[in-house]
């Protein structure tokens, strides 16, 4: 096991940092294989990128600030009034928007949690107050300690499937959570940026109920499923009110005509690319998941695309960035998550062929390591000589 690397390469705080890989593996950024951003593997639907091209001329002029093109369509789409929908550059502007828009004096997030939640809400002025989630629910908080929560709190920040454990909470749970906000007050922001990649039917959402649970603000991600992070694209569902607040504090053209473009064919791409997407990812997390196990790897059972997983001895997080990233492989650390260990890590599923090169860099790494720790210390005459410690002690071991 190498030690010429004992920090983390997420300096922003965040995966798929190619730039920061490369300056301290060397080569070249799009050289890497990356498992640390959890992106489609089947990359953009062919629409997307008939629809880009087509648009070019697009960058020729401002890009329509009310976003009524792709407002309409999302609106079709999910049965939502357009004056239900917020669109932003990325589900993380969404998130900023309504820590803008509302100004909550405190933030509570349930931890382990995407990272932006606390960024966001500290860098807009908010405290911040947390539960941790517990390992034998998945990394699950209890339901009775998210309530408490909603009433400490003005706003409440929940994964659903939440990253990076890949897990959602029942319907039941998201109902009562939703019915203790209305009671406090509080706003409860469901962030469904991994929901595309579960099948319809095991998706637990609260997207076809909002007009029972004014309190709660959906947002999602469009850049994760379509394959499209670098232009940047999410949206935000929820009462009126509400996205007027968020919209009010949104940067005029934040949202750029190429992403506007892209949105509108990603919503036209069709049922045969969701259901492959679907498909594929299925398959390959069982395969990945299996392969990790057999290496005495824990994963956790989620369900989006990628995989929590804890390394066995003696493997941190770091010393396996550093051996795989020396073989032009990114995994993200997740030692930096609260509620997690140092040997935690985050993989996402992609397509058959990288998966396939992960496993087998991993099994040479960890199988060379076990060799490393099991290789017996001196002669055979030497090992053969040491006293058997059960006769020693008369039987059982002490």
């Amino acid at each position: 096991m190498t030690d010429r690397m004992t920090d983390i390469i997420e300096v922003f705080g965040h995966g798929g940092d190619v730039e920061t890989a490369a300056s301290r593996f060397g080569g070249d950024p799009a050289d890497f294989l990356d498992f640390s951003a959890n992106i489609n593997p089947l990359g953009p639907p062919p629409e997307v990128l008939r629809a880009l091209e087509q648009g070019l001329n697009a960058v020729l002029r401002y890009p329509d600030p009310g976003h009524r093109a792709l407002k309409s369509a999302l609106g079709s789409r999910l049965g939502v009034a357009p004056d239900c929908i917020s669109v932003g550059n990325g589900a993380a502007e969404n998130m900023a928007l309504l820590l803008l828009g509302l100004a909550p004096r405190r933030v509570g997030t349930v931890e382990p949690g995407f990272s932006e939640y606390a960024a966001l809400s500290r860098q807009f002025g908010a405290e911040v107050i947390s539960v941790r989630g517990r390992q034998e629910l998945d990394w699950r908080a209890e339901t009775e300690d998210i309530e408490r929560l909603l009433e400490q709190v003005d706003m409440l920040f929940l994964g659903q499937p939440n990253n990076p454990n890949g897990v959602q909470y029942p319907v039941a749970v998201l109902e009562r959570l939703a019915l203790k906000a209305g009671h406090t007050g509080a706003v409860l922001v469901v962030d469904e940026a991994f929901m595309d990649f579960i099948p319809a039917e095991k998706r637990h959402s609260l997207a076809a109920r909002l007009h029972d649970f004014p309190q709660v603000i959906i947002i999602r991600s469009m850049t994760k499923f379509y394959a499209i992070p670098g232009l940047r694209l999410g949206y935000a569902l929820g009462r009126p009110e509400l996205i007027e607040a968020m919209t009010a504090k949104q940067v005029t053209w934040s949202v750029n005509g190429l992403a506007l473009i892209a949105g509108e064919a990603c919503l036209r791409s069709g049922e045969s690319f969701e259901r492959e997407t679907l498909q594929q990812i299925a398959l390959e997390r069982r395969r990945l998941s299996d392969a990790l196990l057999g290496y005495g790897c824990e994963v956790t059972p989620g369900e989006a695309n990628f995989l929590l997983v804890r390394l066995p001895d003696p493997w941190t997080a770091a010393t396996m960035q550093a051996e795989l990233g020396g073989q032009g492989i990114l995994i993200r650390s997740c030692a930096m998550y609260p509620g997690l260990t140092e040997r935690h890590v985050r993989i996402a599923v992609k397509d058959e062929p990288s998966n396939k090169r992960l496993i087998e860099a991993l099994g040479c790494i960890i199988t060379a390591q076990t060799s490393k720790t099991e290789e017996p210390v001196g002669t055979d005459e030497q090992i053969e000589a040491v006293p058997d410690p059960v006769q020693k002690s008369g039987g059982g071991v002490q």
